[in-house]
């Protein structure tokens, strides 16, 4: 059997496929919904573990720096010392006070220089035992943040393990029902759909109001929908707006949809543009 054009299917059709195609947009996100803000923890957990271990290998770096520049100290501190011991041989064998002032000088300056070599060593020991005390300190918190991280993990996986399947089958009916729209129009709804904040692109009029804004649709606009003729977006929010008979979706005696309510974790809000911007939806004619 021929596959029928996206091109050549009424609008009626191309609306009930469209909604249905948001259904199934909304079960994905649902099942994603679970998993609340627990990617987003696990990210920041191991971006701050990647930050913390570069701190630790930069402490290590400086340690050793120290290190090293205590053993020059010594090293000098040994040289100095030869040379005292040199120079004091030497005041045995003088022949006048120039001689004599000149070796005394020289020992000073030796013995003055072990002095400020001691010095540093003592700084920079000093250095190293604040060193260390940040290591262990930043090791510590590495240990508890790569247990918590274990934590998240196992729990989204958890998590995402009961929703795979089910998210799967979605994933592939989304792609059957988008390979029925119309190019355009699907690029239109996907555009509508990431800029609205709940993620509808597709909306049945509820109370005479669009069900994405909710605000009022006037009587002639109203009877465009309900005749199926054309696609109609909302004036103010830009969704795309459909017939609650066509969407297949029962109307209570008080005018409020029935809605089953669903179970979701925590997720964090970002603030989206575009929300009220004027849509770009082709109006097919039927």
């Amino acid at each position: 059997m021929a596959k029928k054009d996206p091109m050549e299917m009424p609008v009626e059709e191309r609306l009930k496929t469209l909604y249905q195609l948001q259904t199934t947009l909304s079960g994905i996100d649902e099942k994603r919904a679970l998993r609340g803000e627990l990617p987003l923890e696990v990210q920041d957990l191991e971006d701050e573990i990647e930050g913390l271990n570069t701190r630790v290998e930069k402490i290590q770096r400086e340690i050793a720096e120290f290190e090293q520049a205590i053993s020059m100290k010594k090293g000098e501190i040994e040289t100095a010392r030869a040379s005292v011991e040199r120079y004091k041989a030497q005041l045995n064998d003088v022949k006048n006070n120039r001689e004599y002032d000149t070796l005394s000088k020289e020992i000073e300056f030796q013995t003055l220089e072990i002095e400020l070599c001691n010095k540093k060593i003592k700084e920079a020991n000093a250095r190293i035992d604040e060193k260390k005390a940040e290591l262990v300190q930043s090791q510590a918190v590495i240990e508890d943040r790569q247990q918590a991280l274990e934590a998240k993990k196992n729990e989204l996986d958890e998590i995402m393990e009961e929703t795979r399947a089910e998210e799967d089958k979605l994933k592939i009916k989304v792609k059957d029902l988008e390979a029925k729209i119309e190019p355009r129009l699907l690029t239109s709804f996907k555009r509508i759909r990431k800029n609205a904040r709940n993620g509808l692109g597709i909306v049945y009029v509820q109370r005479d109001a669009c069900g994405g804004c909710f605000n009022k649709i006037p009587p002639q606009r109203q009877l465009d929908i309900k005749m199926h003729k054309k696609v109609i977006v909302c004036e103010y929010c830009g969704r795309i707006l459909i017939d609650p008979e066509l969407a297949g979706v029962k109307i209570a005696p008080t005018g409020t949809p029935e809605v089953k309510k669903t179970r979701k974790r925590a997720i964090r809000k970002t603030a989206k543009k575009g929300e009220g911007e004027a849509s770009d939806v082709p109006e097919a004619e039927a």
